[in-house]
């Protein structure tokens, strides 16, 4: 009985039309796929879906071409055929398995899991067709693409050093003092010279060899200073103040700086320590970097062997 409806299903998309006055118009044809064909109601319906994609989207990369909608059809029809082709099975228990695995992962009831899919406009039984489908893909991509691929040590070693900001390793840190000296932007011009005169006095001393944390003590107008000796503790370069963090940068352990002012008023900063965060180790995210790495192979091969059987197939684009 299902062969009897596929074949009418069919035989409607290329027969004239009958001489019924309730006939539901014919579908046209988008493109023909190593003889089958992919009708205009179909890319109707991936246009109207890559559409609603798009609409997550930033506004910049929401231009959604019908000719792009196409595209991903005959893709789609040409992975289909090969697992036709390679008699690749799915069976309703794999279905029932992976929809367990889902509602595991999510917590997520039958009950749960069917709402949340009306939420996104699918069905139960679409979902299922659906997910059947995807399961097909992998197991086509595992034969065909991931079987290929491997990841060696070498390979993780070096992304793991280009990446290492990426595992909390990479980035400096700064332990310095400083001498503060209050220069509201309101001040006279003689109030102003008065202070900078000081500051420079100050650094003069501090470049000298006397003792900072004694300098800071004595002429620091940061509150704190008397105690902590104008210690600013370790931190980040973005941590700081802009002309803090980029003077800091730009000096050696030891080197005191010279005046630096900010919008408080001026600084000498002496750099005690720097030193870089070393981050998660290699080991412990060395699974992770072999599947980014994996996975990305496994993409770029993959786009690579649709467009082999692209370049291999017979397709006739009928609408642009």
């Amino acid at each position: 009985m299902v062969k009897i409806i596929i074949a009418c299903c069919m035989l409607s998309l290329f027969a004239a039309a009958p001489t019924f006055a309730a006939a539901k118009p014919l579908s046209g044809i988008a493109a023909i796929v190593n003889d089958e064909v992919i009708t205009s109601t179909d890319l109707d319906k991936e246009y109207s879906q890559m559409q609603k994609e798009a609409e997550k989207l930033p506004a910049a990369e929401r231009n959604v071409q019908r000719s792009a909608a196409l595209n991903r059809l005959v893709d789609r029809k040409l992975v289909e055929q090969k697992i036709r082709e390679l008699d690749i099975k799915v069976t309703d228990e794999d279905v029932r398995l992976a929809i367990e695995d889902v509602k595991k992962q999510n917590n997520l009831s039958q009950e749960a899991l069917e709402k949340a899919l009306a939420s996104q406009g699918l069905t139960f039984p679409q979902y299922k067709v659906q997910l059947k489908e995807q399961l097909e893909r992998m197991r086509l991509m595992s034969q065909e693409v991931r079987s290929k691929i491997q990841v060696g040590e070498r390979e993780m070693r070096e992304y793991y050093e280009a990446h290492r900001a990426d595992y909390g390793g990479g980035s400096e840190t700064f332990h310095a003092r400083h001498i503060f000296f209050k220069l509201d932007s309101k001040a006279s011009a003689e109030e102003a010279a008065k202070t900078t005169k000081l500051a420079e006095e100050v650094l003069a001393k501090a470049r000298g060899g006397e003792d900072f944390v004694e300098l800071a003590k004595k002429y620091s107008q940061d509150p704190a200073a008397a105690k902590d000796g104008g210690d600013l503790g370790t931190f980040k370069r973005s941590d700081m103040l802009a002309e803090i963090g980029n003077s800091v940068a730009a000096m050696k352990p030891g080197e005191v700086s010279s005046l630096v002012a900010s919008p408080a008023g001026l600084h000498i900063i002496k750099l005690e320590q720097k030193s870089q965060e070393k981050g998660r180790p290699f080991e412990e995210v060395k699974d992770s970097i072999e599947e980014q790495l994996y996975k990305k192979k496994s993409d770029d091969r993959f786009n690579q062997w649709v467009k082999d059987l692209r370049s291999a197939a017979s397709i006739d684009i009928k609408q642009p």
